[in-house]
């Protein structure tokens, strides 16, 4: 019996990232396929700014899943913490890298879908061979299982090579580093290893003004905050050598930092890239009055009262005020023009700042090796 299969198959354009002393380039595209993507042609350029990190301390207490802020500065202050549509955040110069992923994506889905035809077909030619013996006609015509047995064949081929073309189906992300800057980036992702190892992450996802006066409280500002997590891991249509740093979103898309670039990922079709150039990044530290439990590699620095007055006395009015802990959290926040908005805090302090650190170095480092050049 006839039996044919159309491959579908194309090169997915790999990701070269050439990290030197002339900054970041990006070059897209497969050895001899010609292959272009975006507005900036097949090749992208990207530079690190240096980021600085903020001193900004702030005065906190919880309770239950709201936590109380007060600013030793003017902040402006918004009721949610979150980033713009996922759309409108991707950079002109990563709009390439995006649709290679999308590529990725799309041909793996189509081939998802061609194995299970073969596989529905290749049951079917089983289930067609013993019946050929159950029901003699294939005793007497011996070709007919023969053909068979030649289609079930072929389709077990088939179905090897197709599983073989889904696990190639992905952006291959290489990455070439100058070995100063190469130093600078281990430093970066073993700071990354040491924070992921807090006892609690979470992310801000709101924040509001209370009137201080009319609650007793020594904070000005509620916050809303959920437990995420952070990790080493890589998104499934991008492999390399280098994984992401991985920070999880309570509200929305989740975080993949490469070396160059930021994936903002909601799923495999709905995310955005971000140039790490285009990142303001700052890390403090936060006061704050913790009326849970305190996490093992927390601090106390302080102690306040549940209610208090102006001066920080407690308020004599209320019987039984009790005295509450302030311990020391680390706190990053994320933001880019064009609409990236997150904040995170973390129960250990020292692993933020030693966090935030190598981010500023790392960036610190590509920025004067280019202007070398």
């Amino acid at each position: 019996m006839a039996w044919s299969f159309r491959k579908r198959i194309k090169i997915i354009p790999g990701v070269h990232l050439n990290v030197s002393k002339k900054g970041i380039s990006t070059s897209i595209g497969v050895r001899g396929a010609n292959m272009t993507f975006g507005s900036s042609g097949s090749y992208l350029n990207t530079s690190i700014p240096v980021l600085g990190i903020t001193n900004r301390q702030r005065l906190s207490s919880s309770n239950s899943n709201f936590n109380a802020e007060i600013y030793n500065e003017t902040l402006e202050l918004s009721n949610n913490i979150f980033s713009s549509d996922i759309h409108e955040i991707t950079s002109q110069n990563m709009q390439g890298i995006k649709e290679a992923i999308i590529l990725a994506n799309q041909q793996r889905k189509d081939l998802k879908k061609d194995l299970l035809k073969i596989q529905t077909s290749l049951k079917t030619s089983k289930l067609k061979l013993g019946l050929s013996y159950l029901l003699v006609y294939g005793l007497v015509k011996k070709n007919i299982p023969q053909n068979i047995k030649i289609d079930i064949q072929t389709k077990k081929e088939v179905v090897t090579q197709t599983k073989a073309q889904i696990a190639n189906s992905f952006v291959k992300l290489d990455i070439e580093f100058d070995a100063e800057i190469m130093n600078q980036y281990k430093v970066l992702v073993e700071a990354f290893k040491k924070l992921i190892t807090s006892q609690k992450i979470w992310d801000v996802t709101s924040a509001h003004y209370q009137d201080r006066v009319a609650t007793r409280s020594s904070a000005s500002t509620l916050v809303r905050k959920r437990d995420v997590r952070f990790a080493i891991k890589s998104l499934p249509d991008v492999k390399s050598d280098f994984n992401a740093l991985y920070f999880q979103n309570a509200n929305g898309a989740d975080l993949y930092f490469y070396p160059s670039f930021i994936v903002m990922y909601s799923n495999n079709t709905n995310f955005a890239l971000i140039g790490i150039d285009e990142l303001i990044f700052s890390q403090s530290f936060v006061r704050f009055t913790e009326t849970g439990s305190i996490p093992k590699d927390s601090k106390i620095i302080d102690r306040t009262w549940a209610k208090v007055n102006k001066n920080g006395t407690p308020d004599k009015r209320f019987k039984g005020n009790y005295q509450i802990p302030v311990v020391r959290y680390g706190e990053i926040k994320l933001r880019t023009n064009t609409g990236l908005n997150e904040e995170y805090e973390f129960s250990n302090y020292e692993f933020t700042e030693e966090f935030g650190k190598a981010f500023r170095d790392y960036q610190s480092t590509i920025k004067s090796l280019k202007h070398l050049n």
